[in-house]
């Protein structure tokens, strides 16, 4: 199965440019732990979690309102294509200990695939249960 019939296209966003206090907003309304960083090309360019704006900006004891997102996201980030297959991204989930990936086409963002996402298939059940077993095992060694 390809990622394109699993993904959210649906995917909620913030510019480099915005503020963390901005994004911790957006990851509060829209109930999600990751936004895709991308400008108004619609190419990404990071990713930011609730986890960067704590350790990054708050714990460092920078104001959230004056921290742009492009100070504290990850860059770099993995993703996908939507017509990888779906155990490509198990395997780079568990491989890269992240839950979520955004699916990138033509250099832009066009949508986002989560383990629940792959969970919920009935044909990746097992696959998604390792990959998050993989991940969690590796947060315990931390």
């Amino acid at each position: 199965m390809e990622i394109k019939e699993l993904m959210n296209p649906s995917v909620v966003t913030v510019e480099p440019g915005a503020s963390a206090a901005l994004a911790a907003r957006l990851l509060s309304r829209h109930n999600v732990g990751a936004l895709p960083v991308c400008g108004e090309d619609r190419r990404l360019r990071g990713m930011v979690t609730d986890r960067d704006i704590v350790l990054r900006c708050v714990a460092a004891e920078e104001d959230p309102a004056q921290t742009p997102v492009r100070d504290i996201m990850t860059r770099g980030c993995a993703w996908v294509s939507p017509r990888d297959d779906c155990r490509t991204a198990t395997r780079l989930m568990a491989q890269q200990q992240v839950r979520r990936l955004p699916v990138v086409e033509g250099g832009k963002l066009v949508g986002i695939i989560t383990l629940a996402d792959l969970a919920r298939s009935q044909r990746y059940d097992m696959e998604a249960a390792q990959a998050l077993g993989e991940i969690s095992e590796n947060i315990v060694r931390r």
